[in-house]
């Protein structure tokens, strides 16, 4: 049978996936929300199934923010990778082994960022090949989704709690002085986004301000994280649009896609200035009111 999907919802969903999965309220969780919000029953049912055209679809909401992303950050991407070339120019025949030494003083500053992000990733990496499947399967539905949504807002407001109660004098740390086992931890929160309802940008940032980062540098430290595992996520699973499953809705990602990419690049362009000056309590505040709204109306 032929899949089932408008350019409407298509629309929709691309723009939902590019700004929910930057703003700290849970791209999954709308997505599993969202179509049982709007009567899409088309989509609702096949949300928790293992072989569905709609996580087909998804594949490519996520190449899209993705770039959108890439976009953004495209000035940070190539400086980053100019500090690799440089740092390996510098090491010269000493090994892949001194690649790993990034607390000597002489270490490229933009190649140490990038060795963060890189060891932040594996983590998540390697828990959503095991787990993401079993959880989708388990949690992909609306009430699951407006649980953990609730939880999402409880975890940014305590999130922010811990930071204030270590008072306007606490010692900060910017990124240059992160330490590897500080990225791999918040690199970590990310495993809990796997569950639709808990933000990735959200525990991320939540980690990061927990560990001494301020608000500007914990969101965009989260931001870069996340731009490879979003990609390479959607890379990953990009054949099965190719294949039978994207029967029928091929074109449509390709309209969520790029709604999804203007959507992406506009909210992280609005979200790092925010954080600039501002909090995650909004959000948090919006998490709980809407998680515990959509609690009562799939109960």
């Amino acid at each position: 049978m032929l899949a089932t999907l408008s350019y409407l919802q298509a629309v929709v969903m691309g723009l939902v996936q590019g700004v929910t999965e930057l703003f700290p309220v849970s791209s999954l969780g709308h997505g599993v929300l969202l179509p049982g919000l709007l009567g899409w029953h088309n989509l609702v049912s096949s949300q928790s199934q293992a072989q569905s055209f709609f996580l087909v679809f998804l594949v490519g909401l996520h190449v899209g923010t993705a770039l959108g992303l890439i976009v953004y950050y495209r000035a940070t991407w190539l400086r980053l990778l100019g500090g690799l070339r440089r740092q390996v120019g510098a090491t010269g025949g000493q090994g892949v082994s001194s690649l790993w030494r990034i607390s000597d003083s002489r270490v490229d500053r933009d190649y140490r960022l990038l060795f963060l992000l890189v060891v932040g990733s594996i983590p998540v990496a390697v828990v959503g090949v095991a787990l993401e499947k079993p959880l989708r399967e388990l949690f992909a539905k609306p009430l699951a989704a407006a649980v953990f949504l609730t939880i999402n807002g409880v975890i940014l407001l305590v999130g922010e709690r811990m930071r204030g109660s270590r008072g306007r004098h606490a010692r900060h740390q910017g990124l240059d002085s992160l330490s590897a086992a500080n990225a791999v931890a918040i690199g970590s929160a990310q495993i809990l986004a796997l569950l639709a309802g808990i933000s990735r940008s959200g525990v991320t940032m939540v980690a990061g301000l927990t560990r001494g980062l301020d608000h500007e540098d914990a969101a965009n430290f989260s931001f870069l994280l996340a731009t490879p595992v979003i990609l390479l996520a959607g890379l990953y699973k990009l054949p099965s649009l190719v294949g039978h499953l994207g029967d029928g809705v091929r074109s449509q990602a390709l309209v969520g896609a790029l709604c999804a990419a203007v959507a992406a690049y506009v909210a992280v362009r609005f979200l790092t200035r925010w954080f600039t000056t501002r909090t995650l309590t909004p959000f948090g505040i919006y998490c709980l009111v809407a998680g515990l709204a959509c609690v009562v109306r799939f109960a």
